[in-house]
Parts: structure tokens; C-alpha cells; sequence
């Protein structure tokens, strides 16, 4: 078998395992939860951590639920998929999901903390 037929192989196979594993949407959204709550406990500081804690506990996390319903999409393309926020008027990438796994950019601190800074303004 020649090179070419070998490295045409692999990439088929390695298509069709990335359109298996690609992440479901629920897989980006527990992601892009749990980055928010640790997000949250961050803000909120140390000396605020038990009141944010008993926060999550009782109001279950409906903020975040409500947050993610309205600004978080996440766009598949069969063999990756994207998680973006939707906020001010601008689409950022979030992350990305590729083989059962979901990778979030850094970008999502930066967002988090306009997000905070806009709601605090208000």
C-alpha cells in the first residue's frame, strides 16, 4: 500500500471518530457552567466564598441556567463544534469541542469580567 492510500485512510478514519465524539451541546453547556460558577467564586472573593456557595445551593443555579440560555450557542460542524457568548452585541468564541472534549479559551475570563463589571454598572 502506497503513502498516500495510508495518510487517506488515517484522515477518513480520524473524520469519522471526530463526527463520533463530537461533544454534545449538554457537554459544552456543563462545561461552560462549571467555568462559570468558578468564575463566580472568584469575583465574589474569599471572605464572600460560604455566601456564594449557600447562593449556588439555593437558588440552583438559576441565574446561570438563565445567563446560558439566552447568551451561550453553541454551533456544530459535525467533526468540531463551538461554544460562543452573545453579549453587547458582539459573538466571542469560547470554546471548542473536539473527541468528547470541550476546551475553553482564556477569553472566557475576560468576557466573564466585562460581564460582571457591565452588571455591577447597572
Amino acid at each position: 500500500m502506497s503513502k498516500t492510500r495510508i495518510f487517506a485512510l488515517a484522515v477518513i478514519i480520524l473524520m469519522v471518530l471526530a463526527f463520533w465524539t463530537n461533544p454534545t451541546k449538554e457537554q459544552h453547556e456543563d462545561a461552560v457552567r462549571a467555568k462559570a460558577i468558578v468564575l463566580l467564586k472568584e469575583q465574589a472573593g474569599s471572605e464572600n466564598q460560604s455566601i456564594v456557595d449557600f447562593g449556588v445551593q439555593l437558588f440552583g443555579n438559576t441565574l446561570i441556567d438563565q445567563f446560558m440560555k439566552n447568551h451561550i450557542k453553541t454551533d456544530n460542524y459535525f467533526l468540531f463544534s463551538v461554544t460562543k457568548v452573545h453579549w453587547d452585541n458582539q459573538e466571542t468564541i469560547l470554546g471548542v469541542g473536539a473527541f468528547q472534549h470541550v476546551w475553553l479559551s482564556k477569553k472566557i475570563d475576560e468576557k466573564a469580567a466585562a460581564i460582571v463589571d457591565m452588571i455591577k454598572a447597572r
